[in-house]
C-alpha cells in the first residue's frame, strides 16, 4: 500500500446536539444489546481469551470516535492488529498488520461485538454511519460533515451493501487520500440512504442484511453513480435507482454555534488502555 499523505486540507470537527434516534429505535438498541451481551457472553469471552494468547497485547482495545453531534466517545473493539506497527490510518483486508485471528474476526464481523456495551450506553446506535476516527474526520468534506449529526451505528448499510472497489479504479489501493475523496463521499451517499428516514422497517431490513452478511449471503450491493445517485445492483440484473423517499440529503443541524464547514477500508487501531 502506498504511504499516507498529509496534504488533504483538514478542519477541527466542531461538537453540537446531533440527532438522536427515534424512541423505539433506542429502546430497540437497549433491548438488542443487552440480549445480545447475555446470550453472547461465552463467546465473548472466547474470542478475549483468543485474542490474547495468539498474539502479544491487550484482548479489547479502546479508541477515541466521533459520536453524535461530533462528540468524542472511546469505542470498543476485540484487537485484531499487531501491537507497536506503524502503518497507513486506514486498514485495507490484505493489511500486513491484521493478525490472523484478525482476520477471521473481521471477515465474520466479530471484532465489532464489545460495541454492544456502548449501544447499551447510547453512546452507538444499531444501525446508522460508522463511526469515524478523529484523524480521518478532520480531512472530511463540507458536503460530507453532515454524516457527523448522527448518532453512529454498530451496523449499516455501508457496512453491509457498499464495496470499495466499485469507486476505486482496478488496481488502486487503498490509502488515506483514495479514502478520504473517493470511499468517504460514497459511504456517505449510501448511508444517507437509510438516515433519510431511518424507520422501524428500514432499520429492520438493515439488520436483516447484516445477518445475511455476516453468514455469507451477501445481499445487492449499492453503488454510487458519478452523479452521486445511489443504485441497487441485484444479482445478474441490471441496476435500478433507490427511490429516496424526498429529493434532498439530510441536512446538517442549524447550530448557531456551528460555522460552515469547509467533506472496505476501516481506521486503523490505535490502541490506548485495554483489558
Amino acid at each position: 500500500m502506498s504511504e499516507d499523505r498529509t496534504d488533504l486540507p483538514s478542519r477541527p470537527v466542531e461538537p453540537s446536539g446531533g440527532v438522536a434516534p427515534s424512541r423505539p429505535r433506542r429502546v430497540l438498541d437497549v433491548a438488542g444489546a443487552a440480549a445480545g451481551l447475555l446470550l453472547l457472553a461465552v463467546p465473548l469471552l472466547l474470542i478475549y481469551l483468543l485474542v490474547r494468547l495468539s498474539s502479544r497485547g491487550p484482548g479489547v482495545f479502546r479508541q477515541t470516535r466521533v459520536g453524535q453531534g461530533g462528540r468524542p466517545f472511546t469505542m470498543y473493539k476485540f484487537r485484531t492488529m499487531r501491537q507497536g506497527v506503524g502503518g497507513l490510518t486506514v486498514t485495507a483486508t490484505c493489511d500486513p498488520r491484521l493478525t490472523r485471528i484478525g482476520k477471521l474476526l473481521r471477515e465474520w464481523s466479530l471484532d465489532e461485538l464489545p460495541q454492544l456495551v456502548n449501544v447499551l450506553r447510547g453512546q452507538m446506535t444499531l444501525v446508522g454511519p460508522r463511526p469515524e476516527t478523529y484523524d480521518l474526520a478532520v480531512h472530511y468534506d463540507a458536503r460530507c460533515r453532515w454524516i457527523f449529526d448522527h448518532r453512529p451505528g454498530l451496523t449499516g448499510l455501508s457496512e453491509v451493501r457498499f464495496r470499495d472497489f466499485d469507486v476505486l479504479p482496478p488496481g488502486e489501493e487503498v490509502d488515506l487520500v483514495n479514502y478520504i475523496r473517493e470511499i468517504v463521499p460514497a459511504r456517505v451517499a449510501v448511508d444517507a440512504v437509510y438516515l433519510r428516514d431511518p424507520s422501524m422497517r428500514a432499520t429492520f431490513r438493515a439488520l436483516w442484511d447484516t445477518v445475511r452478511h455476516v453468514l455469507g449471503f451477501t445481499p445487492p450491493p449499492l453503488r454510487v453513480g458519478a452523479d452521486g445517485a445511489v443504485e441497487e445492483v441485484p444479482e445478474g440484473g441490471r441496476p435500478r435507482a433507490v427511490p429516496p423517499p424526498d429529493d434532498r440529503t439530510p441536512e446538517p443541524l442549524a447550530d448557531p454555534a456551528r460555522r460552515p464547514a469547509e467533506p472496505f477500508a476501516e481506521p486503523a487501531e490505535e490502541p490506548g488502555p485495554a483489558a
